[in-house]
């Protein structure tokens, strides 16, 4: 029996409908594809995901004659910036706390003193000093593991999510037509193609996967 999601993934779920209902009336008729931007604030304890989307004005923008596809597949030529954050970041205190209680449960966790992003700026301000093998006996290395844990827990979240809004069909619902969602990490060049299939039904990325291909051949 497959495990139902945990409470950050509800709230994932239940936050992301209300970010696709945010979506300025205007740009909706004109959205090709939704973004998934992974990234974090300062490292993997703070991951977030920015949700976002493209527009044909701005793929009429950044089109080339030689590589049409690119513009319309590639996110470096996406809208990127002005979305909202889900994750444990400041602008998701929700999401925040439940984040690092599911860290916990899964032993993922690592503290970082007071200079930690996630607290307030006040308590920022009283850096220790201390390296990352003097903090709570943990090596380095076990910190490097833990955070790679932590990564994969994020992004399997994610595009769990994304599959979560195809199925329930919110995105029809609320954007009046299924959309394909491209997932990806600036730090991880490739994953997009992995993420993006792990998160669509098949047939709404052909033409992503297709542009794919051509890249490789």
């Amino acid at each position: 029996m497959t495990a139902g999601p945990d409470r950050f993934q509800q709230h994932l779920r239940q936050a992301a409908a209300g970010v696709l209902a945010r979506f300025p009336a205007a740009d909706v008729p004109e959205i090709y594809a939704l973004s998934f931007r992974i990234w974090r604030l300062d490292d993997d304890r703070h991951p977030y995901v920015a949700i976002g989307y493209n527009t044909e004005s701005q793929y009429a923008r950044e089109r080339r004659a030689e590589d049409p596809g690119e513009a319309r597949w590639n996110y470096a030529c996406w809208l990127l910036d002005g979305f909202e954050m889900l994750g444990n970041v400041p602008e998701d205190p929700a999401g925040s706390a439940l984040f690092v209680e599911r860290a916990k449960e899964l032993g993922l966790w690592y503290d970082d003193g007071p200079g930690d992003p996630a607290l307030p700026e006040a308590a920022r301000d009283e850096e220790d000093g201390t390296s990352c093998d003097e903090q709570d006996g943990m090596s380095c290395d076990e910190e490097d593991g833990t955070s790679e844990g932590l990564w994969e827990y994020f992004a399997d979240a994610c595009t769990g999510l994304a599959r979560h809004l195809h199925a329930s069909g919110l995105i029809e619902e609320i954007l009046g037509r299924p959309l394909p969602i491209v997932v990806f990490d600036m730090d991880c060049p490739g994953w997009e193609v992995e993420a993006t299939e792990a998160a669509n039904p098949p047939g709404l990325i052909t033409g992503f996967l297709d542009w794919q291909r051509a890249q490789g051949a």
